[in-house]
């Protein structure tokens, strides 16, 4: 058997050239690089499941310091949001502190009152300007995604069923968005 493995006819594939992994039991065709090759292909996977964990990990991060990022953004804008308007506002209130001393001071009501009303005037064109704008109700149909029925009361004429008799309180829209629902009597 040993003069069998040795000789040269034995050993040679069928392309001519020497097959170095020929054995008794075994064709010739198999190659040693073969199992090599696919290591390589195993590493070159592994590569690039390693490259696409690391892109997915670093997206990841990416996104929750986005999220972050963002969370602080709008807490400081919610905590910042109404410094514009009470900043305007404190006109008003150094307004209505000069209106305090001059009722507790003066005599003259005419001129009280019309202090007052110019403290109440710029107050309201303050707000207006702010995008602030009170509901017209009076008079008006009742619309129950406008108005909050307080009660009814019997309507003075046909006409002014189902219409908004009184209002308890005003309602307001901001950047026409309601804030506020006016608070309503309905004629019945």
């Amino acid at each position: 058997m040993a003069e069998k493995e040795l000789n040269p006819e034995n050993l040679q594939d069928n392309t001519g050239g020497i097959d170095i992994n020929t054995d008794e039991n075994m064709g010739g065709s198999t190659h040693l690089n073969e199992p090599v090759a696919e290591e390589s292909e195993i590493e070159a996977l592994k590569a690039q499941l390693e490259e696409a964990n690391d892109k997915y990990l670093r997206k990841v991060a990416e996104f929750d310091n986005y999220k972050r990022r963002n969370a602080k953004e709008r807490l400081e804008l919610i905590q910042t949001a109404g410094k514009e308007v009470i900043t305007e506002l404190l006109d008003v209130l150094d307004d209505c502190d000069r209106a305090q001393k001059q009722v507790e001071t003066s005599e003259d009501l005419a001129a009280i009152r019309q202090g007052v009303m110019l403290v109440f005037n710029k107050l309201r064109t303050t707000l207006q300007s702010k995008g602030l704008k009170p509901m017209e109700t009076i008079h008006q149909d009742f619309n129950p995604d406008l108005h909050e029925a307080i009660t009814e009361i019997p309507a003075a004429s046909e006409e002014l069923k189902g219409k908004i008799a009184d209002e308890i309180t005003k309602g307001y829209l901001l950047n026409d968005k309601i804030i506020r629902y006016a608070k309503v009597v309905v004629g019945k």
